[in-house]
């Protein structure tokens, strides 16, 4: 694996989301490293894509109520445990479950393996809710995929939190994972 500067020179043969995913951020004027590996399906190959990038790639789930009435993208540290009793009681929300691979088209236009913040873009009526856990927001870059598992990107937090979410039109909420059995 190799680390570039921005996006593909040639994106003929790359998926229209993840073409769509550079143009966004491009026209936002936010920079980032990328990375082209295989789908990221375990632990080692995350770990080979974080020490390519230099940076602890997020850990991205998309979540649902009970009901299905509100979603939420959860960012949280790769290393953390997801205890879904903890942050619905932070949010004060019924028990949370893993969202289905349908909604994750519908609102994210984002596919199993490849949930990642930048699938907001694609949210323009707002349904899914932003939930950042607090180690992310304190990190000074973050790692996440463009809309596609087959490639990973590193940019600034401070990017991310003061170009991309309002050009979004989104906003977060900070949650605070212990994440230890």
């Amino acid at each position: 694996m190799e680390l570039f500067n921005g996006r593909p020179e040639k994106t003929d043969d790359r998926l229209s989301r993840e073409v769509r995913t550079y143009d966004f951020l491009d026209a936002l004027g936010i920079e980032y490293m990328r990375t082209d590996h295989g789908p990221a399906d375990n632990m080692e190959a995350c770990n080979e894509i974080d020490a390519v990038l230099g940076v602890l790639i997020c850990k991205n789930l998309f979540l649902c109520n009970r009901q299905k009435t509100n979603f939420y993208l959860l960012m949280m540290p790769g290393d953390k445990k997801f205890k879904t009793k903890e942050l619905s009681a932070q949010i004060n929300s019924a028990r949370l479950s893993f969202a289905d691979p349908e909604d994750m088209l519908k609102y994210l236009d984002i596919e199993p393996g490849a949930v990642s913040i930048m699938g907001l873009m694609n949210d323009k009526d707002h349904v899914v809710h932003l939930l950042i856990d607090e180690d992310v927001l304190a990190g000074e870059e973050l790692g996440c995929h463009p809309c596609v598992c087959t490639s990973s990107l590193k940019m600034k937090t401070a990017d991310v939190i003061n170009k991309f979410l309002p050009a979004t039109g989104h906003e977060y909420r900070a949650v605070h994972l212990v994440g230890e059995d």
